[in-house]
């Protein structure tokens, strides 16, 4: 086994440790029950995994697995149950219970953590600091204290040595991936190998409390005129890649809120509220809490709702933004025909499947809410992964991030309000990116973004024009097409064809000396070229927004 690493020995022993755990589970058929030697097990076998996969305890075992191999493997349990489209609805619901709350560590250890960090001793940094965490997890643990200027403060300490056992973990976990991809046929599909790279950017981001600070500025900002959420400020001076300082937070976490019947709650308002927000991270900021579960939101006073552990961060660009809007749209409104264009046009679905087909799954899928609203937005979506996985579709992880997010905040919503209907609040949220792609700071972005491309293209053009005037005149005009997707190039093909004719039918304008004039040319040519002029500018912008 070669994996890159200080300490090899160390790597071996936590290996021999994984393969055990594996088949104590029942999952040596993965890595071969017998084995070729103790560090490399893997043998190619007729095993099928999707006997095993069928089992009624098969979710519950994986999960259970998870949780004995530590940090890591919780963190990649945690992932996985984001995705449904990989792993299937009953295997990512079970993986949401992972928890990764530890026994504390000695306070000896935070001490030394944190004095190493912020170089001073505890005492100089902090006034009255708790020596008992106020919570644990398996990367670190919160304690409570106060700052010399007086603020009360939360600050989460990361466990010593940490870095080293998730580095090894990851070496160990891309090497199992490769293996099970390469010796079990069945399990190329998932592309496992994949889904350990993707997990390990996630876990070095979470894991950087630095990242976590600047999250925690960048949420507070686009949040900073709604007096109704709150991020709590974070204190970038007391702050590391392993300390984390902010401001404490005087709340109760929203699980909490659904057991009590204090009246000060207001449950449906909470609910419309945290949903909103939610939202509005989404389609509005394109910055969006990846983990919304109620254990990472505070209700303080006067129902004010505060996210925590912004660790993970989900982000999304303009044009994501706007595709995913009009497809909750068409979604939320059971257009069918809508729904399937916009499937095609963010490529989810591939241009060869069976469209027939796929327009009666659909109306089929929507029939089951036919006369009705569509109040349960998740079961809907869980719906619609599981039709796609009839045509091998991978949906991009942002869509299934979100779509786990809408899962989480729905059944919060529920658990507030038994009659709350998170449609009314996600429509107009969509509508409204919509209508932001026409606004006036949007298209001075977009212009501002394109400027200078749109300066070279001022700087080519009187030649390029010259040129195909000349080749038009002399009968030497070619026109050479790459097709490479004629699906992707038929609407660009047919406003070139447009533009060049345009351009001929000009240049011939050109060389008529009757009619009126402009600026000592024909009137007609000129406004020949000008429509061509403005409509390749156009043709250029739309291919810089497409790649």
């Amino acid at each position: 086994m070669k994996v890159r690493t200080k300490n090899n020995k160390e790597t071996l022993l936590r290996f021999n440790t994984i393969v055990k755990i594996f088949r104590k589970y029942g999952f040596g058929y993965l890595i071969g029950q017998k084995g070729i030697n103790k560090y490399v097990p893997f043998t190619k076998n007729k095993f099928d995994p999707s006997e095993e996969i069928l089992k009624d305890d098969f979710p519950e075992r994986l999960r259970l697995m998870f949780q004995e191999l530590g940090t890591t493997y919780i963190k990649l349990g945690q992932l996985l149950s984001t995705r449904p489209d990989l792993v299937g609805t009953e295997v990512a619901k079970e993986l949401t219970k992972l928890q990764d709350n530890n026994p504390p560590v000695d306070y000896d250890e935070i001490q030394e953590v944190i004095e190493s960090e912020l170089e001073d001793s505890i005492d100089n940094l902090f006034d009255n600091f708790s020596k008992e965490p106020i919570a644990t997890a398996s990367i670190g643990q919160v304690h409570e204290g106060y700052l010399p200027t007086g603020e009360h403060v939360a600050i989460k300490i990361q466990k010593k040595g940490l870095n080293s056992l998730i580095q090894t973990d990851l070496n160990i976990m891309q090497f199992i991936s490769k293996q099970i991809d390469k010796h079990v046929s069945s399990a190329t599909i998932y592309n496992i190998p994949a889904i350990v790279e993707e997990f390990e950017r996630s876990i070095k981001k979470e894991i950087d409390y630095n990242l976590e600070q600047m999250n925690m500025e960048h949420l507070d900002h686009d949040f900073r005129n709604n007096p109704d959420i709150h991020i709590p400020k974070s204190y970038p001076e007391y702050t590391t890649r392993k300390v984390l300082t902010t401001e404490y937070i005087y709340g109760l976490k929203l699980s909490e809120v659904f057991e009590t019947d204090d009246p000060k709650y207001d449950k449906p308002l909470i609910a419309t509220r945290g949903v909103s927000a939610y939202f509005e991270q989404i389609f509005i900021n394109g910055f969006f809490h990846a983990d919304p579960h109620p254990s990472n939101i505070l209700i303080e006073e006067n129902n004010i709702i505060c996210f925590i552990d912004e660790g993970m961060m989900g982000i999304l660009d303009d044009k994501f933004k706007e595709d995913l809007a009009e497809l909750m749209i068409n979604f939320t409104e059971q257009n069918v025909e809508g729904l399937i264009k916009q499937l095609l046009y963010m490529e989810i679905i591939p241009d060869t499947a069976d469209m027939k087909t796929l327009r009666r799954d659909l109306t089929d899928l929507f029939s089951k809410y036919y006369g009705a609203e569509l109040k349960r937005l998740t079961q809907a979506i869980e719906d619609l992964i599981n039709l796609m996985k009839k045509y091998h579709v991978k949906f991009p992880s942002e869509f299934v991030l979100i779509g786990r997010g809408i899962s989480m905040i729905e059944e919060t919503g529920l658990k507030l309000d038994p009659e709350f209907n998170i449609v009314p609040i996600l429509n107009p949220i969509a509508r409204r990116m919509i209508t932001n792609r026409y606004a006036p700071s949007r298209l001075f972005r977009l212009f501002r973004g394109n400027m200078f491309e749109l300066e070279h293209l001022f700087s080519v053009l009187p030649g390029r024009l010259n040129n195909i005037i000349y080749q038009t005149e002399e009968g030497e005009l070619k026109i050479q097409i790459e097709i490479y997707k004629l699906d992707k190039i038929a609407t660009r093909l047919s406003l070139a064809i447009i533009i060049a004719a345009l351009l001929i039918g000009s240049s011939l304008a050109m060389l008529i000396d009757v009619g009126p004039t402009l600026f000592d040319m024909p009137l007609l040519g000129f406004i020949g070229f000008f429509i061509s002029f403005i409509l390749s500018i156009m043709t250029v912008l739309e291919y810089r927004k497409e790649d």
